[in-house]
């Protein structure tokens, strides 16, 4: 990337659907383009993965339907929804080539159990089973909720929000459960679960379990995330 270039930004994309579509939340796209980058959609199914990302400069992994259990050895579950084996191959694989080229991500709900996955963590099936119903991640019957989160004011993500407590939109009933090697927790919610994950003393990765982007437009806290991805993907 020449200097003045905008960076392009690979953002993944949900899996087929019923009418053979691809799609994606625009709010993926709004948010990386007001934070200066060009977004380029990624569909599952890709076989070129590695000449895609040698045009990339940065990747954006993006939510939607759970990691089938059998990824991390984990159970199956009745809540759990949307399994797609075509977007579970992709991403593992995707995920992959982002670690060994060590690529700026932004890893987004689905996003940072697909690379807690890779690394070898281990997610729980099901939030309630494990936490109770103290703090609400997501409203029956698939509702985003609003609920605060801590975070640890040594970590990358303190640095760009530089709050130690803010409130996230959160649309999931899985989280991280075993953190794989070489990972640091650096926010969590009031009941424990992990909501925001960096490599050990390295900036080009965070993975975050809420989604900033439904709230970037309005929430300049959540439009830094992307700022910043921004940023480090144009060094």
């Amino acid at each position: 990337m020449t200097h003045n270039q905008k960076p392009l930004i690979g953002i993944t994309t949900y899996g087929r659907d019923d009418q053979g579509r691809f799609t994606l939340p625009a709010l993926y796209v709004d948010s990386i383009r007001r934070a200066g980058g060009i977004p380029l959609l990624v569909a599952p199914g890709e076989n070129h993965l590695d000449d895609i990302l040698n045009r990339l400069d940065g990747i954006l992994l993006a939510g939607g339907g759970d990691l089938n259990p059998s990824a991390y050895e984990g159970k199956n579950h009745e809540k759990i929804y949307n399994i797609d084996v075509e977007r579970d191959s992709s991403e593992l694989r995707l995920g992959e080539l982002v670690l060994a080229k060590k690529m700026p991500t932004l890893a987004i709900c689905r996003g940072i159990q697909i690379i807690n996955t890779i690394m070898g963590g281990s997610l729980f099936e099901h939030i309630p089973d494990h936490f109770g119903e103290t703090i609400q991640h997501r409203l029956p019957p698939r509702v985003a909720s609003l609920h605060n989160v801590t975070i640890d004011k040594k970590s990358n993500l303190f640095d760009i929000i530089q709050k130690e407590e803010i409130e996230v939109t959160s649309l999931h009933h899985q989280s991280i459960d075993k953190l794989a090697d070489g990972l640091s927790i650096v926010a969590k919610s009031a009941d424990d679960v992990i909501e925001a994950i960096e490599f050990k003393g390295e900036s080009w990765f965070i993975g975050i379990q809420w989604h900033p982007e439904y709230t970037s437009v309005e929430d300049s806290d959540q439009q830094m995330i992307f700022d910043k991805f921004i940023q480090r993907s144009k060094l």
